[in-house]
């Protein structure tokens, strides 16, 4: 069958054979497609889908399509966690050191941020020395020692992903479930991990910005794991407000030390817990628990201490400079502008894609990969939805890099954007949960 004919298959709604996926794949990778030929048919996928099957074989041939990851090293079943991404998003720094206090060993390849979504990689490199590049060949001596390792993802890992990413960023064709769910499960399972928790974000500030196509997404990566053997749980979390009361790379790994001494954010510790719980049930570290008690236990090593000595290991180990103080940061954040309430009243909901792009702006992020970030940007949260404010209460702040000027028409600019992002309520409005639904 010519490749004409598969892209008129899917146009028409059919179901294509493995067979067909499979040179599909084969032809993106070795260049015997041309371009236009695969933009065809990932409008076609766009339009009329794909079951669990298509979907599954999809992503394991993506998967196959370059060098994949032998976690073979690792102790028991070795687990990952991925993220959907939204703003001030710094799970991963806590949930690494909590999962090794349970002896579940991680290996987590991460990425930077691009558009209004914070990127790991860039959190972790702000503190002065971190390496995050770390030889594959090194990650079994790492792993034998401190049970984590993080390191930026590998070009070489599911290359077919990258060619088809690409395609669909220009041709209008990401917002496709198959498409994400597939492109998102072929690098986890080229990770080589057994076990797998995805962090679906919902809302304002994410890819996904409603409960049903949350729970879709989720849904539909769940049916690629069953059918690829990875244990798979999906946890749909809010992200109609930014998560925790910062995003910014200094100020968020700033929030996770005081997350680590028992003075963080409720939304952000449930979120960790709740990821932390399933990975441990997965790896079968549970220590026979029960759901609730495993929680609290895990709640308790989070902000107790136990988490924070892990963390330190983990940061010291991969060069990075720490005391018991903190980490020593590339640059410290300087609050330059206070942003207050216009009115009295409760906080309704809070453009967090928006702000997301705003603190990019103040140089938190890239909007090309060439830009050059500024550790110490970023915003500060004082007022979040269902939070009672009275006219002229501080509801957030803009920060800058202490050594960085930032010009007084633009943090004006950025201040009057961010009015815009608030939207109140006289009466009394409902907390957000940040945990929305957990799906297995």
């Amino acid at each position: 069958m010519s490749f004409v004919n598969i892209i008129e298959k899917k146009r028409y709604g059919c179901e294509l054979s493995d067979e067909e996926i499979r040179s599909w794949i084969k032809g993106i990778t070795d260049g015997s497609i041309p371009d236009y030929q695969t933009s065809a048919l990932l409008m076609a996928i766009v339009l009329n889908g794909m079951n669990a099957r298509e979907m599954t074989t999809l992503t394991m041939e993506m998967a196959d399509s370059g060098s994949k990851l032998d976690l073979s090293f690792c102790e028991g079943i070795p687990v990952d966690k991925h993220s959907t991404g939204g703003v001030g998003d710094k799970i991963t720094p806590l949930l690494l050191p909590l999962l090794a206090t349970f002896g579940v060993q991680s290996v987590k390849l991460s990425g930077r941020g691009l558009g209004f979504t914070g990127g790991t990689i860039d959190k972790f490199e702000s503190i002065v020395g971190f390496n995050t590049s770390v030889a594959v060949e090194d990650f079994p001596k790492q792993i034998s020692e401190i049970g984590m390792v993080l390191s930026g993802q590998t070009p070489d890992l599911a290359p077919a992903d990258k060619i088809l990413y690409a395609l669909r960023d220009v041709t209008g064709t990401v917002d496709s479930i198959p498409l994400i769910a597939s492109s998102i499960m072929s690098k986890k399972i080229a990770g080589g991990a057994k076990a797998l928790v995805l962090d679906v974000t919902c809302g304002s500030g994410a890819f996904m910005k409603t409960r049903d196509r949350a729970e879709e997404l989720a849904r539909a990566m769940i049916d690629i794991g069953k059918l690829a053997g990875i244990k798979t749980v999906a946890v749909v979390t809010d992200m109609d407000q930014p998560l925790g009361r910062t995003c910014g790379n200094t100020l968020e790994m700033q929030e996770v030390m005081e997350i680590l001494t028992g003075k963080g954010s409720e939304d952000v510790v449930k979120v960790c817990v709740t990821l932390a719980v399933n990975l441990i049930k997965l790896a079968g570290k549970d220590g026979g628990l029960n759901d609730e008690e495993l929680y609290a236990e895990c709640e308790r090593r989070l902000t107790s201490g136990d988490a924070l000595a892990q963390f330190i290991t983990f940061v010291s180990a991969q060069g990075g400079s720490i005391t018991m103080r903190g980490p020593e940061y590339r640059e410290l954040p300087h609050e330059a502008l206070r942003v207050t309430s216009p009115v009295e009243g409760y906080v309704k909901s809070i453009r967090t894609d928006k702000i997301g792009s705003i603190s990019v702006e103040l140089g938190a992020g890239r909007k090309a990969k060439t830009d050059t970030i500024d550790y110490g940007a970023g915003i500060c949260f004082y007022a979040k939805v269902g939070d009672k404010v009275r006219r002229g209460d501080v509801i957030c702040s803009l920060c800058h890099g202490i050594s960085r000027n930032v010009s007084e028409d633009l943090l004006f600019d950025l201040m009057s954007e961010v009015m815009d992002c608030y939207e109140y309520s006289e009466e009394p409005v409902e907390k957000n949960d940040a945990v929305i639904m957990v799906l297995d």
